[in-house]
């Protein structure tokens, strides 16, 4: 009974999620190609996350839900609106399944070469061994520097392993337990990498 309800709550998030991405592009679908998440902040500076899936619109679901970088960027600024005018917008481009490699490799160095910020792709895209590392955090310089960047590669691990393997959720007995919940806020925090950076949270 436990297993039903929960799969009927995953469900319900998802299908909310759905919704609240089709708001920002009522044009989304489920159909494969390459999805691009960008946004402008306050100074003017434009910032992308590009990512390929067999089915966008599902792909992009599990982004609002996630652990890594980009999810949790998402939940922190959230997405563009009239309201948000800094948030994330959702644009796509539909490509074949045998294509998706090259397309993101592609567009991710085009974003690049336009003066984007990349913070959040770590590769230069492609799912095959050997891929190129394009967003790597730059050696820490001094020890105060050291303690941050080994938080920061913690938080990156832990999100990586949390989203990949783990559901993480507050316990039944306690999700109405204000302690219970700001711990579990702590938790996701530590996490997030942005919590670590002093600029470098965009």
């Amino acid at each position: 009974m436990s297993n039903y309800r929960n799969i009927a709550k995953a469900k319900a998030i998802e299908k909310q999620n759905r919704e609240r991405l089709l708001k920002v592009n009522p044009k989304l679908d489920d159909e494969s190609g390459i999805y691009f998440l960008t946004r402008t902040d306050e100074d003017n500076i434009s910032y992308f996350y590009i990512g390929q899936a067999v089915h966008i619109l599902t792909r992009l679901a599990q982004h609002l839900v996630g652990y890594q970088h980009i999810d949790l960027s998402i939940k922190k600024r959230g997405l563009y609106s009239t309201d948000n005018p800094y948030g994330w917008k959702v644009n796509f481009m539909h490509y074949p399944k045998g294509s998706l490699d090259t397309w993101e490799q592609y567009w991710i160095l085009e974003y690049t070469k336009r003066g984007y910020q990349c913070r959040y792709n770590k590769t230069g895209g492609g799912q095959g061994e050997g891929k190129e590392k394009i967003n790597e955090f730059r050696p820490a310089k001094g020890y105060r520097d050291g303690i941050k960047q080994g938080k920061i590669n913690l938080a990156r691990e832990l999100s990586s392993i949390a989203e990949k393997h783990l559901k993480i959720e507050i316990r039944e007995d306690k999700k109405n337990n204000k302690v219970s919940q700001k711990q579990f806020e702590k938790f996701k925090e530590l996490m997030n990498e942005d919590s670590y950076k002093e600029s470098d949270t965009q």
